[in-house]
């Protein structure tokens, strides 16, 4: 057995989530380093000096220090996992690419930020944030209805980029009930061998 990834994250982190989620899939062991983002450990410079831009996650591969979440899991992909993870064929390489900036554009914006402000207080705007999050849903729903994962019917870092901050919506006050086909889609994910959830806070629509 190879020796543990380092991965340094905090447990509601979406995008630490993203990684501890791939590296399950793929069956990796993981040493969890957590960071403690509220005494502002990510701006220590023994952090600082893992990834520059003070955020988590990092993992640490045996040396190979890599920061910011999507860049992690094309990593994890290519180094350790099957092919239809990250596809060779260009058109559908180019369609994995456009969903990770998707993951790094409006479901940022729209629901990661708006479970932001109920789960961490942040101070965004909550209707704007909600209004984005469903502008997105309801694209994902129309693509989501002609096939089984983001490109074509295999998951890939897509899928994995994407799963989190949708499955958590509900977190943010973003409700998933007028989109079947998103919800048919994580609920793929999550029967796929090694699926590795994210604790649930009880905010939002979620509340107990």
């Amino acid at each position: 057995m190879s020796n543990p990834i380092k991965l340094y994250r905090h447990a509601l982190s979406g995008h630490a989530h993203r990684v501890e989620l791939m590296l399950s899939l793929l069956g990796r062991p993981v040493e969890i380093i957590d960071v403690d983002l509220a005494n502002g450990a990510h701006k220590s410079a023994e952090f600082l000096a893992l990834n520059s831009f003070g955020q988590v996650p990092v993992i640490d591969d045996n040396g190979a220090i890599l920061a910011d979440s999507n860049a992690i899991i094309v990593y994890l992909a290519r180094q350790y996992g099957e092919s239809h993870w990250l596809p060779t064929d260009a058109v559908q390489l180019a369609q994995v690419v456009r969903w990770l900036s998707v993951a790094a554009g409006p479901i940022n914006n729209g629901p990661a930020r708006a479970r932001l402000i109920t789960v961490f207080g942040a101070g965004f705007d909550a209707k704007d944030a909600i209004a984005k999050s469903h502008a997105l849903l309801q694209v994902l729903e129309k693509e989501l209805a002609q096939r089984d994962f983001l490109v074509g019917n295999a998951p890939t870092v897509a899928d994995v980029a994407g799963y989190t901050y949708i499955s958590h919506a509900p977190e943010g006050n973003v409700s998933l009930v007028d989109y079947p086909s998103v919800r048919s889609w994580l609920a793929r994910i999550e029967a796929l061998p090694g699926f590795h959830p994210m604790r649930r806070t009880a905010v939002g629509l979620q509340q107990a």
